[in-house]
């Protein structure tokens, strides 16, 4: 648009120029002055939109090329958890329910949790939050309307795999919200979540292990399940314990995890690392490096 805009200017000043024998000179020249004013804002929209595109790129995540499919989720509510961990660059999202957001003192109002997602929006792509209403669907999916509609490319609405949380998902999806099927504790519940086009279905790796079942083996088998069917559902691996447990499911095919502060410090607890990253920092400030204060 703004090329074709400085086309007509440029016309504008031919035409003015085969003129200029019949024009007043002073009506000339403040026609001059006016299409020269026009340039020069056009100059400047195009330095501004430049900037703007680059500052985009500079604060993009890792080109999928790098990162891959992989998708990792901070599991908290804690905004000073977030400015500790995401400048970290590894998370797409974060994901909370009403008992993150009672442990993290944030109450469980429409209100509050959409304050939330404005927030955690400015710092990452993507927000969980769980719709509540118990065994009324309606209710269910009333305020997970509500709680999406703020961005709804962004918010992914989390419902419970019961048989009322399934309809009010199935009802959400038609209208065009993005959801995650959560409380997962069997793998048979992976056919629901492909069945009614649920986005993410979150097993609790963690608890089901708790309780005597192998969790290890129903997430694998989750992740075969929607590979076999065809499905796009994700299985988000959830109620992480163990970082190994990620590397052992990663190795299987699971490519999206959520997790808590806890697990993505220890994801950096590498003795040897540490000791080898000193040494560097050490050889560099005996050969003449600048240590930084």
């Amino acid at each position: 648009r703004g090329l074709h805009v400085a086309t007509l200017a440029r016309e504008s000043v031919v035409r003015t120029m085969a003129r200029r024998s019949t024009t007043p000179p002073c009506l000339a020249a403040a026609f001059l002055v006016l299409l020269l004013l026009l340039l020069l804002q056009l100059a400047v929209i195009s330095t501004i939109q430049t900037v703007l595109v680059v500052d985009a790129l500079s604060h993009s995540p890792p080109p999928m090329s790098a990162r891959g499919p992989s998708r990792f989720f901070l599991d908290t509510a804690s905004t000073d958890e977030w400015s500790d961990l995401l400048p970290l660059g590894i998370f797409h999202g974060i994901t909370t329910n009403p008992t993150i957001l009672e442990r993290d003192n944030i109450p469980c109002t429409v209100e509050s949790v959409q304050s939330l997602a404005r927030k955690a929006l400015a710092l990452t792509d993507e927000f969980m939050c769980q719709s509540w209403g118990g065994s009324d669907d309606d209710l269910m999916y009333e305020i997970g309307m509500e709680l999406s509609s703020i961005d709804r490319r962004r918010i992914v609405i989390k419902c419970p795999v019961t048989a009322a949380g399934t309809r009010a998902a199935a009802r959400l999806v038609r209208s065009g919200v993005r959801v995650c099927l959560t409380a997962c504790y069997n793998k048979n519940q992976a056919l629901v979540a492909a069945g009614c086009g649920a986005e993410y279905i979150a097993p609790y790796l963690g608890r089901m292990t708790d309780v005597g079942r192998d969790g290890l083996s129903e997430c694998r088998s989750m992740q075969s399940i929607v590979a076999g069917m065809g499905s796009g559902t994700r299985i988000l691996v959830a109620s992480i314990r163990k970082v190994d447990d990620m590397s052992t499911l990663a190795s299987s095919g699971c490519d999206t995890f959520t997790f808590s502060p806890e697990i993505a410090r220890a994801m950096f607890e590498e003795e040897l690392t540490d000791i080898a990253a000193k040494d560097f920092e050490d050889s560099a400030i005996r050969n003449k490096g600048t240590k930084l204060k």
